[in-house]
């Protein structure tokens, strides 16, 4: 299982309106323009912002009263659905300071061509969330706080997301990992593992695999080894015409973006990896990886 274009479509509907056609630049001009990737994020204000690259060009949106109280230290969408007027999306988003996780409900509609949120409701539903910096979602919720990785299984009884207590799958050296985000599942059976793709402190751009029967078994390969330290968010997309490959969105915490695309997703090498410099975002914020 990868990840599909239906979000991405979702997020496009909404804002194929503020679609930014970019210079003309070689490394950019790498990424396919069937390839789609965006992100989310929230301002020091509270506001929440989307940006993303598609069709060779940057898009940015945000919609009034699309806010929070605070800014989540880490957030993932686990639904969504929707239309070109309509989009509903469920979340978790973790409280910077009160050590809960929050299920956050949203929905848009667009009427005359002005979208207006309709719902915008957080609520607690965990405790023990406390220093969570990355969410990534797969086949399970993953967690990184402090040098720990951690995993939680999600069920909705009586339609209520709900997370079991967490798994401890490593305790050591995950304080040195500024991203990560969920890309696909392989293999069957015991073999069967989730693949998720980060960034480090160290510079390099990086894979790992999950074993879902044994946690604890996580191997890893470098994709880069350098060039990617300043990115504190990383978000993977998808590629019509490109199934093979993936389009990567890295973003700083200075307020800039980069784009790159990966030829080939599954091959374990960074050597086919093309892209480069977007510029300035044009604003500041906690973006997440998707």
């Amino acid at each position: 299982m990868r990840k599909s274009m239906i979000t991405v479509g979702l997020v496009v509907a909404a804002v194929g309106s503020a679609l930014t056609a970019l210079p003309a630049s070689a490394a950019v001009g790498d990424v396919p323009a069937d390839c789609g990737t965006f992100t989310t994020a929230y301002k020091s204000n509270g506001q929440r912002t989307y940006y993303g690259y598609q069709n060779q060009a940057t898009a940015s949106e945000e919609y009034p009263g699309d806010t929070l109280p605070w800014v989540p230290s880490a957030q993932q969408q686990w639904g969504a659905a929707g239309d070109t007027d309509l989009f509903i999306s469920s979340e978790i988003v973790t409280h910077p300071t009160d050590g809960y996780a929050y299920s956050l409900e949203r929905r848009g509609e667009r009427t005359n061509g002005v979208w207006k949120m309709t719902k915008n409701v957080a609520t607690r539903i965990k405790s023990g969330f406390a220093n969570t910096r990355i969410l990534a979602n797969g086949s399970y919720l993953y967690r990184v706080a402090g040098t720990a990785l951690y995993r939680y299984t999600i069920t909705y009884p009586n339609g209520v997301p709900t997370l079991s207590a967490p798994t401890t799958l490593a305790s050591t050296a995950w304080d040195t990992v500024n991203t990560l985000t969920y890309e696909r599942t392989e293999g069957t059976g015991s073999a069967q593992v989730d693949v998720l793709i980060g960034t480090k402190s160290n510079g390099q751009l990086k894979e790992w695999r999950i074993n879902l029967a044994t946690p604890t078994s996580i191997t890893s390969t470098v994709l880069q080894t350098t060039g990617w330290a300043s990115f504190t968010s990383l978000s993977s997309g998808y590629c019509q015409n490109h199934p093979n490959g993936r389009p990567l969105l890295a973003i700083t915490a200075a307020g800039a973006a980069s784009v790159y695309f990966d030829a080939n997703a599954t091959d374990k090498l960074g050597t086919d990896i093309k892209g480069g410099s977007l510029g300035s975002l044009g604003w500041t914020g906690k973006a997440y990886g998707q």
